[in-house]
């Protein structure tokens, strides 16, 4: 008998049908977003899990749930899932790193550039029919070249938007938990600072944190305030590294001059100031939103799924001592 597994969002046919050689498969191809009742619920006579990172998977719903074995993140980050009380129950964790850096590095310049040239703002001004003629000092943006730019987390993605960076000729610097080594930092062409040079001295910060309780609020009010006012904010990282409210304030009353926003605290129920804002460029969540990144993404939990549930070693296990228990 296939084990049993449930997939909590819609994804691609392909991954399905590679699934379903596996195992007795219940999906969501109609792409309800589950209650945290309906997922316990449903999960409790399955073995696996695919989820999302709007999917909490806590230790209320693992204890309600003792046939579950594996839970496979569609997704790098894991802050939706209780790992320690996944370890406790023998409970196989894991992501999908590696497969979104370039396409979410990409997704950071694309903010980055819009803030900067002010596309957004531009392209509402344009389609409320105000482009009523061309004048030398309209819509004036910032230069990205020869800028400095900041990156606050440099694990994969944030070596990969400095990467980027060469072809704007800018100087970049970076604050990280650890430095890194020396090769990687050349290759990079980035330089380590503290987190309070990196604040003072950026024009463009760029925020590559994982959420974890020790980074919520990581940029809030007094760190906002080292900024230049002529900087510009960047967060393609997860909501609540930023304090919303303090980047609002800071946003209206010149602190920054602008922000690139593709997380928020609360989302999708962010903050309604941001929408009243001219200076914010807003995106829903979607730094690794491609066809072909979102498919590897699936592609990457079906196989750590498959491994976890045949007694293989899932690729990009989180929590070994799982094995454990």
């Amino acid at each position: 008998m296939k084990p049993r597994i449930i997939v909590t969002r819609e994804i691609f046919d392909e991954v399905l049908a590679l699934l379903r050689e596996h195992f007795e498969v219940e999906d969501n191809q109609a792409d309800e977003v589950w209650t945290g009742e309906t997922l316990a619920r449903k999960l409790i006579d399955r073995d696996g899990a695919m989820t999302a990172g709007t999917d909490r998977i806590d230790a209320a719903l693992i204890q309600s749930c003792p046939r579950l074995k594996a839970v496979c993140n569609m997704a790098v980050g894991y802050n939706n899932i209780d790992l320690a009380a996944c370890t406790a129950a023998g409970v196989l964790a894991t992501n999908t790193p590696g497969v979104l850096d370039d396409t979410t590095a990409d997704m950071a310049w694309a903010l980055l550039l819009a803030t900067a040239r002010r596309i957004a703002e531009s392209d509402a001004w344009v389609r409320r029919g105000q482009w009523q003629t061309w004048a030398f000092k309209q819509r004036l943006g910032t230069d990205v070249h020869h800028a400095t730019l900041g990156i606050l987390g440099m694990g994969r993605i944030g070596q990969a938007v400095a990467r980027r960076a060469r072809g704007f000729d800018m100087r970049v610097l970076y604050h990280n938990r650890h430095r890194l080594p020396a090769d990687m930092e050349h290759a990079a062409n980035a330089s380590y600072v503290s987190k309070e040079a990196l604040l003072r001295e950026a024009d463009f910060l760029v925020l590559l944190l994982p959420y974890a309780p020790e980074n919520h609020h990581c940029v809030s009010a007094a760190e906002l305030a080292l900024m230049k006012p002529s900087a510009m904010l960047i967060n393609i990282a997860r909501g609540g590294i930023v304090d919303d409210l303090a980047l609002i304030a800071a946003l209206k009353r010149g602190g920054l001059a602008g922000a690139g926003l593709d997380v928020f605290e609360g989302e999708p129920a962010l903050d309604p100031e941001f929408a009243q804002l001219d200076n914010v460029v807003l995106s829903p969540h979607a730094g690794s939103a491609t066809y072909a990144t979102r498919l590897k993404m699936a592609l990457c939990a079906a196989e750590n799924l498959i491994a976890a549930l045949n007694g293989g070693n899932p690729p990009n296990l989180l929590n070994p001592a799982a094995r454990e228990g």
